[in-house]
């Protein structure tokens, strides 16, 4: 294990004055109603891949709980979404010259339909592990909303017929456009940072319209917003290019901004202790930020801020009372006490070999899963110290990540859509 010395931790001390008032309630807008039973959004519906429920293996192989396995045609890495008996994915075709969306029916995998987006223009070169279907789409069982890019922002219905298509223009991003959409009330919220012309926008769910659109200086990055609520109030948060910028759902304008951000940022933030947490790519630190300010809140909002361990392409997770989080170009562990920052472990995943992480971790019944891009899923006891229990190994290679519904994950690797369960 590696010696988990004190992590380099900035705690501001105003944040902690004996007799001050405690943090306002702060919380991950997340997914009710029937939307709170599937998996309809990137990172499910708790918004952080935190799971409830129970019944969900913690073992598997490319043979064991295995329900069923199929193809999935195309080229992608969107995680896949579900709603009632499909679980839905996007995919493309022909150097990204052909993008779809494709629907299997959750029983027993059986394909039933696949849409393709209008033709457009051809995206541009992007990075070997991007590809042209990344975003994850999202749904509010009504439509089916996926976001193609300089090809366009599209709604579906339930049986895969275009509601509207909007062209957004090009998207001139280096390593191509990957980050996902999200619902929020009757509005889907996106945002491109990009060499020039970069946005945040959100578009009306029943006719695509558009809301608002408010610039962004930002020119690289990658990520997916998410709403947090605060006290009596919505933010949208971004984790961008040197800065975590919040905005108002209703308007489009900025409500605060906090610096100490990397230059390229993927990671979507997770919330909870009062604080949302945002990791800042190339191994950059990781800020715990008091949302609810007002202008610059670098100084004032700031609660904790670390180097150690962050990841460049994965997510965090907040389970518990720690974080995690995994620095996937060393395949290094980091957990965190979240409302402190204190430093509670770090150790290596795999044996002595660089293993790239893509999806993003998911929590289920007190454990922990990471899987990496060989398909390899590590799983900890989630607590205090460090305790891997198993390795599954699911023989193929996989840069998504998994959706969990009643009791069966569903993966998605380079070729197969896999559902696993007891």
């Amino acid at each position: 294990m590696l010696a988990a010395a004190a992590a380099v931790v900035l705690l501001l001390p105003q944040l902690h004055l004996e007799g001050q008032q405690p943090p306002p309630a702060v919380q991950m807008v997340g997914d009710t109603g029937d939307g709170a039973k599937y998996w309809a959004r990137w990172r499910g519906p708790s918004g952080q891949g935190v799971v409830t429920g129970t019944g969900y293996p913690d073992s598997w192989s490319a043979t064991e709980n295995v329900k069923w396995k199929v193809p999935v045609p195309g080229d992608g890495n969107s995680s896949p979404i579900v709603w009632g008996d499909r679980i839905f994915v996007t995919t493309a075709y022909d150097g990204g010259r052909r993008l779809s969306v494709v629907a299997f029916r959750r029983t027993d995998g059986m394909k039933v339909w696949e849409t393709f987006a209008p033709e457009g223009r051809t995206p541009y070169g992007n990075h070997y592990k991007n590809g042209y279907a990344s975003a994850t789409p999202a749904t509010d069982g009504q439509h089916i909303y996926a976001s193609f890019g300089s090809r366009g922002l599209l709604a579906l219905d339930m049986n895969g017929k275009q509601v509207w298509f909007r062209d957004l223009g090009l998207m001139d991003a280096y390593h191509g456009t990957a980050g996902s959409p999200l619902l929020y009330k009757d509005r889907l919220i996106l945002y491109q940072d990009q060499s020039r012309n970069s946005f945040i926008a959100a578009f009306d769910t029943k006719t695509g319209k558009t809301l608002w659109n408010t610039p962004r200086e930002a020119n690289v990055g990658w990520g997916t917003p998410i709403a947090v609520r605060v006290v009596d109030h919505d933010e949208i948060i971004v984790n961008g290019q040197l800065r975590v910028q919040a905005y108002n759902p209703d308007t489009g304008v900025e409500l605060w901004s906090c610096g100490g951000s990397t230059y390229e940022v993927i990671p979507t933030p997770v919330v909870g202790y009062g604080m949302v947490f945002c990791s800042s790519g190339r191994a950059g630190p990781t800020l715990a930020i008091r949302p609810g300010g007002k202008g610059d809140v670098t100084r004032s909002h700031l609660a904790w801020a670390s180097q150690r361990g962050s990841p460049f392409v994965p997510s965090p997770i907040l389970y518990g009372e720690h974080l995690y989080m995994v620095n996937d170009m060393q395949s290094i562990l980091t957990s965190f006490e979240a409302a402190t920052g204190k430093l509670m472990w770090q150790n290596r995943l795999g044996v002595s070999r660089r293993e790239g992480f893509s999806a993003s971790p998911v929590a289920v019944e007190g454990k922990i899963f990471f899987t990496n891009d060989e398909g390899e899923t590590f799983v900890l006891k989630a607590g205090p110290t460090f305790e891997l229990l198993r390795t599954n190994k699911i023989g193929e290679g996989t840069l998504a990540t998994p959706a969990l519904v009643d009791g069966r994950w569903y993966i998605r690797t380079d070729s197969n859509l896999f559902a696993i369960g007891l």
